[in-house]
């Protein structure tokens, strides 16, 4: 670019001040003789270092400012081009080149006073291509005191000067898989089949038999499916997915059926109708506002992400990278030069500490209930099953799946959020469960030990102004009478705990049982990390009121089933309380591991080994003492368990329903597990959650049902749960 340098000789300009003096005296100057001439006076502006100039014209383009760019350019510039247009060609640069951000620096200046010339360096660093680096040189103009660049679009690259355009080719691998502990695959990019049926078409004499073999086929019991076709309508239902597999086994005789509907389609596949959706998550389209950051990033645009879960948290290792070209080409779209190129880079598998066979047993004992279920082996906290009800089928947020047209709008206006994590993402009252922890802080503070006894009267009167009832109050029972401590675990005895409540806030500080709490890991992240989780709260309670609700898990507490699990593994195995693992770990497609995750330790309790096999002591009696809580839920039950329950009242429904506890089977091939149940406004935490609790620890050792419940007709919950009778 030519600069023109402009000369503006002294004579000219002292002449021209005393023009100005006279016109503005209204007569001509005098000199006098023999006199000298005045000194010129002339006022010059001081112009700014034009390399701070350039640097912050290169800081607002690293800052992707580009609108303040545009203000920093010459009016003749401004004239050549739009703000919009400016705008949208540096947006399309950084979006075609991956950029993430600019280092920049300046090599060399060159000053006259009316412009200057700067050489300077960018290094574009990308997600595709590394590290591009250009120098260029800058014309900047000089007026009103500032500089002014004069801009052309070989100040981004030397290649596109003349209006030349970058171009970005890409061709995708296909997504990652995701498998569980044992390898068993449970999502990844497969042929399936939509299966629906339209219940006018169907004989009635076919109903049986096509119920039965859509049951062997999808695992949906064939209760659920004749009452879907005896309920009728012209319209298309879906009922589910199938691999393709599984449909080419069965096709022949499904095929003898009127009124089924398959529809075929290849793309991201959860098998089993969703294993663990709530954990594994699923795929969305790129919306218009992620759109400029994935580009980025290094995608096209037109791909399908994670949007949940685990395919969120790994979407980095699940996509692998693209093979890329980045070329210039001219105002016309031909081809000019290619500027960089990349190699495709696999995707990684992952795989996750869940038990596939436990997790579609454990949302099996779900069904019917909204709750959850966590299930953590006790010694390294890995996570085998994370279940949370109701539930939904991931398959439908992919649009290639025909059923998705019918079934995605219900889904995602459903008000029971199936979508939401209830094992993580909710947290809830704990009840009685929470009694664990205050005993554990009564024996700690030493003021009491497991033998200290107590009257457990039918109501509690002890605080002036508050009554707090025993359970044997509400379901008219005679009191539980004198009971040790660990006794009063047992009984699970309002008034001991309501005792102790205030008794550890007279006498030990207001924050001395929520302390405690916090250090069995309860109202904090238990930092899980490939889900997202909520982290509850537990408030230091301040009032004796507030203290007395503390002690039996009441008040303004808050827990996620996954914390309640957390805590009673702590008190399994030692008091180690461990970060919940579900990532198992990420291997390449031939199999060799990139990382692996192992399990880590969050912190030791303080608490001593008399007061855990006190609290062991206590949760034992709760299933095996005929006066426990639970024990008629338990009888029969090979497998040594401990366990606590808990019924969290709430102010406008029935109460939570809670069961925490583990195993101390000692089997070599079964490693000891911590399971916390909570079922939402169920009732008793030993009417509804102490059965499932069950459930899951016969699905856990045996793999098999030994006893169906009042509320099931078949394996899986088809109506409202109704309490027994004992």
């Amino acid at each position: 670019m030519k600069i023109n340098h402009f000369k503006f000789p002294w004579q000219i300009l002292v002449t021209a001040l005393l023009v100005l003096t006279a016109c503005s005296n209204g007569a001509q100057p005098t000199i006098e003789p023999g006199g000298e001439l005045p000194s010129p006076i002339v006022q010059t502006t001081q112009l700014p270092d034009v390399s701070l100039t350039v640097l912050e014209y290169l800081e607002k383009w690293n800052q992707q400012d580009y609108s303040g760019m545009y203000v920093m350019l010459a009016p003749t510039s401004r004239d050549a081009i739009s703000e919009a247009d400016f705008v949208k060609t540096y947006t399309d640069v950084a979006l075609n080149m991956t950029l993430r951000e600019i280092e920049y620096g300046i090599l060399t200046t060159l000053v006259n006073p009316t412009s200057a010339k700067v050489g300077y360096q960018v290094s574009f660093k990308t997600s595709l291509f590394g590290d591009i680096i250009r120098r260029m040189e800058m014309g900047l103009l000089a007026d009103h005191g500032k500089w002014w660049i004069q801009w052309e679009s070989g100040l981004i690259m030397p290649e596109l000067s003349g209006g030349k355009k970058l171009a970005l080719s890409l061709t995708s691998p296909t997504r990652g898989d995701i498998y569980d502990n044992d390898g068993n695959i449970i999502a990844a990019e497969a042929e399936a089949v939509a299966i629906g049926v339209v219940p006018d078409e169907i004989a009635d004499d076919q109903v049986g038999n096509l119920a039965g073999i859509l049951t062997v086929m999808t695992g949906i019991p064939s209760n659920m499916i004749r009452d879907t076709i005896e309920r009728g309508g012209g319209s298309y239902i879906p009922l589910g997915e199938v691999s393709a597999q599984t449909y080419n086994r069965y096709a022949n005789y499904l095929n003898s059926f009127t009124g089924v509907a398959v529809n075929p389609y290849t793309s991201r596949y959860y098998y089993d109708g969703g294993i663990a959706p709530q954990v594994i998550g699923y795929l969305l389209s790129i919306s218009p506002e992620q759109y400029e950051d994935y580009r980025r990033k290094g995608y096209a645009g037109d791909e399908k992400v994670g949007a949940a879960g685990i395919e969120k948290w790994g979407e980095e290792y699940l996509k692998g990278k693209p093979a890329g070209d980045l070329y210039v080409v001219n105002a016309d779209g031909s081809y000019d030069t290619l500027i960089s190129k990349t190699d495709p880079k696999p995707p990684s598998m992952i795989y996750t500490t869940l038990d596939k066979d436990l997790q579609i047993l454990v949302q099996k004992a779900l069904y019917g209930f909204s709750g959850a279920i966590v299930v953590l082996e006790v010694d390294t906290g890995r996570v085998l099953a994370m279940a949370s009800s109701p539930s939904f089928d991931p398959n439908y947020f992919n649009p290639q799946n025909y059923n998705s047209q019918w079934a995605l709008q219900d889904l995602v206006n459903d008000h029971a959020r199936p979508l939401w994590n209830r094992a993580a993402q909710s947290a809830y009252p704990l009840g009685s469960v929470f009694k664990l922890v205050t005993a554990a802080a009564a024996l700690e503070s030493g003021l009491y030990t497991p033998d200290s006894r107590y009257e457990c009267t039918s109501q509690y009167t002890e605080l002036p102004g508050f009554v707090g009832n025993d359970w044997t109050f509400d379901k008219k029972k005679p009191p539980s009478g004198n009971l040790t401590l660990v006794q009063g675990i047992m009984r699970s005895c309002n008034p001991w705990f309501y005792h102790l409540g205030l008794d550890l806030y007279r006498q030990k500080g207001a924050t001395y049982l929520s302390d405690w709490a916090r250090e069995f890991g309860l109202g904090e992240a238990t930092g899980i990390g490939a889900v997202a989780e909520e982290v509850g709260q537990i408030n230091d309670p301040t009032t004796e009121g507030a203290a007395v609700q503390m002690g039996i898990g009441q008040g303004d507490m808050l827990v996620s089933p996954l914390q309640a699990a957390n805590m009673v593994a702590a008190i399994a195995n030692g008091g180690t309380l461990y970060r919940p693992q579900i990532i198992e770990k990420i291997t390449s497609v031939d199999g060799a591991v990139l990382k692996q995750f192992e399990p880590e330790v969050l912190r030791k309790v303080p608490v001593s080994q008399e007061t855990l096999q006190a609290l062991k002591d206590g949760m034992e009696l709760v299933v095996r003492d005929q006066r426990g809580t639970a024990y008629t839920r338990f009888t029969g039950l090979r497998t040594p368990i401990f366990g606590k329950t808990g019924t969290a009242t709430t102010s406008i429904e029935d109460p939570h329903s809670w069961f925490a506890g583990f195993t101390d089977a000692n089997n070599p091939q079964k490693p000891d597990i911590a399971v916390a149940v909570i079922l939402e406004n169920a009732g008793d935490g030993s009417v509804y959650a102490a059965p499932v609790f069950r459930r899951v620890i016969e699905a856990y050792f045996t793999g098999e049902i030994s006893r169906y419940y009042w509320w099931e007709t078949d394996y899986y919950v088809t109506r409202t749960p109704e309490p027994d009778t004992e």
